[in-house]
């Protein structure tokens, strides 16, 4: 999913109006997404608009009590996981890094092949 950050620059300092950003998952409703700093944020949806709405397949969705939305791969959607990834714990900080790398290079490939 890619979205275009339409906000608050003097809000969210760390990202740039007009750039384009992967969500890499949905937590209470909100984005998470590598901002400018390369720091895997959380942003309301509201500051963006939608440029690709395709989620990847691997995602698993579930709703908590009130009927928000989370939505992550299983890689990174493991109870405590960002905890973790905040904590500088290496095992996280590298499931983001090949996260990344995975779906960066899948992007790449099938520009490629369009192209």
């Amino acid at each position: 999913m890619l979205v275009r950050f339409k906000g608050n620059q003097k809000k969210f300092p760390d990202l740039t109006r007009g750039n384009i950003y992967r969500v890499i998952g949905i937590e209470a409703d909100d984005y998470r997404l590598m901002n400018d700093h390369g720091r895997p944020y959380l942003y309301p949806p509201r500051a963006f608009e939608t440029v690709d709405a395709k989620e990847p397949r691997e995602w698993i969705n579930f709703y908590g009590e009130s009927g928000e939305r989370y939505a992550y791969p299983t890689s990174l959607g493991k109870p405590g996981f960002w905890e973790d990834y905040f904590n500088d714990k290496t095992a996280a900080v590298l499931r983001v890094r090949t996260y990344l790398h995975r779906v960066t290079n899948q992007r790449q490939r099938k520009r490629k092949v369009a192209g």
